[in-house]
């Protein structure tokens, strides 16, 4: 019955009028500390919470936005030259609020690049893997033969992309793209896809996993390295408790990143993570006038 209701409170949230979007939510885990930050306007509200799935600490963050098409931002590093702290890439974008790591990268030791990838290995260090990248609708990366996994940003939000072929994913024109390993995709039309018996799915690690809930409300799980989440973990939490239509496993590790600030501030506090080096972030702002 508890986890009956949870999935009903989840599915509930679009029906809810803006101003109730971050209310709390009944989690199937052991709470710490709720509204650990909170960030609530016209356009853009989040919570973070604080709590333990088993032994790993972790953070939550619901995200509600009027337009996600024009409020998910993305920052990069220099194409091919080198990485960048998340809170330098942050400050490329305007108004950003919430800002969490990004994409899985390729550098000098690691990690590997996949077999099916053209060219040289120096033709992708210090780059996001995946076959396609797109940088504010410019494609810098199209691999026309290697499916893609992975995230696209279009103008209604972003969208889950599982083995696509490039032509395909590019026909949607996205302004952006997140990407990882092929099997970072975790739940697809509302159900999990993690192959249950992969050994890496039951690999415990620091994670970042977004899912979407909705149109317009998105959920942020960031697993701490107090033992860490495996796969099958993290996708069954968000089964449980938000029943989200897609979640993917962005890079973590000691790449994770979790980074707020407050309304009418412009300092960015970090509340997990940030501390090393990465290829690209995403951000959440304010809708603001064109």
């Amino acid at each position: 019955m508890k986890r009956l209701m949870a999935i009903l409170i989840a599915l509930m949230i679009p029906a809810m009028c803006a101003a109730e979007t971050t209310a709390a939510t009944d989690y199937a885990w052991k709470s710490i500390k709720e509204g650990v930050r909170t960030y609530d306007t016209e356009t853009l509200k989040y919570t973070v919470d604080k709590g333990k799935i088993g032994k790993t600490l972790c953070y939550v963050t619901r995200v509600w936005m009027q337009e996600p098409g024009k409020q998910i931002k993305k920052a990069t590093s220099k194409w091919k030259k080198n990485l960048a702290l998340p809170s330098d890439m942050a400050k490329k974008v305007p108004g950003a609020a919430l800002v969490i790591n990004g994409s899985g990268y390729v550098s000098k030791t690691y990690p590997e690049i996949p077999d099916n990838y053209p060219g040289k290995s120096p033709d992708y260090y210090y780059t996001p893997l995946g076959s396609v990248t797109v940088v504010d609708g410019e494609v810098l990366r199209n691999l026309e033969d290697v499916p893609f996994y992975g995230l696209t940003l279009q103008e209604d939000g972003l969208h889950l992309h599982v083995g696509e072929m490039p032509a395909d994913v590019l026909a949607a024109e996205p302004t952006q793209t997140w990407s990882f390993y092929e099997k970072c995709p975790l739940i697809q039309n509302y159900e999990s896809i993690v192959d249950r018996e992969w050994a890496w799915a039951n690999h415990r690690a620091t994670r970042t996993i977004i899912a979407k809930v909705d149109e317009n409300n998105y959920v942020i799980l960031t697993a701490t390295n107090n033992s860490g989440l495996t796969l099958l973990d993290a996708t069954d939490f968000l089964l449980e408790n938000f029943a989200p239509e897609w979640a993917y496993n962005l890079d973590g590790g000691p790449s994770s990143a979790l980074i707020c600030r407050s309304v009418g501030k412009k300092t960015m506090k970090i509340i997990f993570g940030g501390e090393k080096k990465d290829v690209d972030i995403m951000a959440f702002v304010e809708l603001t006038e064109e």
